[in-house]
């Protein structure tokens, strides 16, 4: 049996869909589904049971889990950047992802999960997924330190080579619908441009970028999935992995992708930062691609114009725009 935490969410759900594509339906969902429209994520997907996180939790805790577990894929976290309840992200980031790898790992289960490229902080220490320099590095939001954390214990531990540890950079896709505030520009960008034809971008308030000049690494999450896909068939592929295209486009490049795919003319108005984002803002994001590569993974990442494209024609513009 495969655990997917987090498996109604965005990389969780796509990565059940993975699974199904593969031929596996042996799955268990643990999330918490709570009031928001995350269940839709898994009306086309095909699985054996979901759990809610507490009850999986106390099932750990007690060590009395009914069902044999061959692998456990950890995406389940809060993962807002702006979320201010600092005991909560600890919990639930921190003390929980604890308590589920030191449980597998115990049992010589698989387990694989979420980090997060919020660790890099401002970038000033560049975006090396080296385990010799990850604790020099400094969040600066407290989402991104909770991630942090877990990946110091792990190498404090010595646990980097029991287990495998993601950095996501920027993932768009299929199944982020339920995310709100958090769900990506493109998203956000096609209904924007549906309502009034044209999209808002964040001024730059550094000279050396232009208005939309930002640059991030955008990475499609059916590319990250395969990612995750070969991680979970090779065991021995333990490590802190950064998981990016490693090149990265600006919030223009980006945009205008997305009128293309809508086939319309491009028309971006450029306004101005909340005071609250500026001190936090990233202006730039690339992820270091050599690690996972060297490891000898050999997914190929799709352009930013290939996977914009299939994301607005594919589901975007479909009634139904789930993954399955």
């Amino acid at each position: 049996m495969i655990i997917v935490t987090g498996g109604a969410g965005f990389i969780g759900s796509a990565f059940v869909w993975k699974l199904n594509q593969e031929g596996i339906d042996n799955i268990i969902i643990v999330d918490r589904l709570g009031t928001s429209d995350k269940w839709k994520n898994l009306v086309n997907l095909r699985f054996v049971n979901y759990v809610h996180k507490d009850d999986f939790l106390e099932m750990i805790d007690t060590d009395m889990v009914p069902f044999e577990i061959d692998a456990i894929i950890h995406m389940g976290a809060c993962s807002s950047t702006t979320e201010r309840d600092a005991d909560y992200l600890w919990h639930n980031n921190y003390a929980y992802t604890k308590m589920l790898a030191e449980w597998a790992l115990e049992r010589d289960i698989r387990f694989i999960y979420a980090s997060s490229a919020a660790t890099y902080g401002d970038g000033t220490k560049g975006f090396a997924d080296n385990h010799k320099t990850i604790n020099e590095l400094k969040p600066i939001n407290m989402y991104g330190y909770s991630k942090q954390v877990f990946d110091l214990w792990a190498l404090r531990q010595k646990l980097e080579h029991k287990m495998a540890g993601i950095k996501f950079f920027n993932v768009f896709g299929p199944n982020e619908y339920h995310k709100g505030d958090m769900s990506s520009v493109i998203f956000k960008a096609f209904h924007q441009i549906k309502e009034t034809g044209k999209v808002k971008l964040f001024k730059s308030y550094k000279k050396e970028y232009e208005d939309g000049g930002q640059i991030r690494d955008f990475v499609y999450v059916k590319d990250c999935v395969n990612v995750m896909w070969w991680l979970y068939k090779n065991p021995k592929a333990n490590g802190i992995f950064n998981v990016g295209t490693g090149k990265a486009r600006s919030w223009n490049d980006l945009i205008k992708a997305v009128f293309s795919a809508m086939k319309k003319k491009t028309n971006i108005e450029y306004i101005e930062m909340p005071e609250a984002l500026r001190n936090q803002y990233q202006y730039f994001t690339e992820a270091e691609m050599g690690k996972l590569k060297k490891a000898g993974c050999p997914v190929k990442f799709s352009s930013l114009e290939n996977s914009v494209r299939d994301y607005v024609v594919n589901y975007l513009q479909k009634a139904d725009p789930h993954l399955g």
